[in-house]
């Protein structure tokens, strides 16, 4: 293991530096090698060793010692080595058997904090037709309340500790005892002071003025799955804003709105698609072109089709979300009677037409029980 560093040396301050000196010396480094704005692979341990030696030069009883000890007077002091500490029960930290035993209170006859978690975010994400249907990835930047570079979340100016709350005096709860013809009751309600944490700080960080978070801008990627449709939301979890006092973060929906298509309506995972062909077409009919999502594909349109037929093409529908295939491509033929006829058309028309049979009778609705009585011969 590599000796540790001189102090004064990781933070490039002399032996004489006042407090401030120290304090913003290390407001340089934190700034310069935090995780979240460094991605050096060294950054982390840079971060480490400032605030390692921030919090001792900050200390006048840690920096008397270590001026006179150097890193084995510092060492000393917090314990480093000593057997001490309960080690009964297997490892199981002792103020955990209190807590399940006493309702939360720890070893100490404090309560220990109550853990938040952190607020939920949402972002509109509009993607095209396209992107919806085959997938995507995106880039999103957003504002967000984040963890606070310079005191880690906790609120407290570096070097400097929350103290134990003076009016539950730790426990975060206020007990009012009142007598009544019942007996005596115990009102216990919420610190006021503290809200519930049961310490207080005294020294809140200068950047984050004792929040612990501040409001950034966050870019992250992320990978739209194939068939998501208008109204999906996709759950980024822990991407959330962090709790307070280093709660647990919350989580990030995307709600995705899909831009609508020119030709193509989609249903669940089909697509409808609806194109025009003349009464020749319909008649005798043709081979056309016609749009998909892969591009233009040729279909056959059987001689004698009639206004509204319908032509499925397999697979040439959306993905499913959740495997297994996709849906299929509904094409529907309009018949398109033309407006506009030039003499040679009439003529034609007219030819065509005196070698139809005449006959305009109504279709006879004849309703359920009317094609029972066909088929039964009644």
């Amino acid at each position: 293991m590599a000796p540790k560093r001189d102090y004064y040396e990781v933070l490039g301050v002399p032996r004489n530096a006042s407090e401030d000196e120290i304090r913003s010396a290390f407001r340089r480094l934190a700034l310069q090698y935090h995780p979240d704005r460094n991605r050096d692979p060294s950054a982390p341990e840079r971060f480490k060793e400032a605030k390692e030696a921030y919090e001792t030069l900050i200390d006048p009883q840690k920096r008397a010692l270590y001026d006179r000890f150097g890193h084995a007077g510092v060492e000393q002091d917090a314990g480093v080595g000593v057997g001490t500490g309960f080690s009964g029960f297997g490892g199981f930290p002792f103020d955990d058997i209190f807590e399940t035993f006493f309702g939360g209170m720890g070893a100490t006859g404090t309560r220990r904090q109550r853990v938040q978690r952190g607020a939920d975010l949402r972002v509109d994400l509009t993607l095209t037709f396209e992107e919806a249907v085959f997938g995507c990835e995106k880039e999103l930047e957003f504002t967000k309340n984040d963890v606070c570079a310079i005191c880690g979340g906790s609120g407290v100016e570096p070097g400097t500790q929350p103290v134990v709350c003076p009016m539950c005096n730790g426990t975060g709860e206020i007990r009012r005892a009142h007598q009544s013809i019942f007996g005596q009751f115990v009102n216990v309600s919420l610190c006021e002071r503290c809200r519930g944490e049961g310490q207080v700080i005294t020294t809140p960080c200068q950047t984050c003025r004792g929040q612990g978070r501040v409001r950034t801008t966050k870019r992250l990627q992320v990978t739209i799955p194939a068939g998501v449709d208008d109204g999906s939301q996709i759950r980024l979890t822990g991407e959330g804003e962090p709790g307070p006092r280093g709660g647990p973060a919350g989580n990030l929906y995307l709600v995705v709105h899909v831009q609508p298509h020119r030709y193509f309506r989609r249903e669940g995972t089909d697509l409808h698609l609806e194109v025009p062909i003349n009464i020749a077409q319909a008649a005798l009919g043709d081979e056309v072109e016609v749009p998909t999502l892969e591009g233009p594909e040729r279909i056959k349109i059987p001689p004698g089709t009639q206004h509204g037929r319908v032509i499925r093409l397999r697979g040439r529908g959306v993905p499913n979300l959740r495997g297994g295939g996709r849906g299929d491509l509904h094409v529907r033929l309009r018949v398109e009677v033309p407006t506009h006829l030039t003499e040679e058309q009439r003529q034609l028309l007219r030819k065509l037409a005196a070698t139809f049979a005449r006959n305009n009778t109504p279709h006879e609705n004849r309703g359920f029980f009317g094609k029972v009585k066909d088929a039964f011969g009644v």
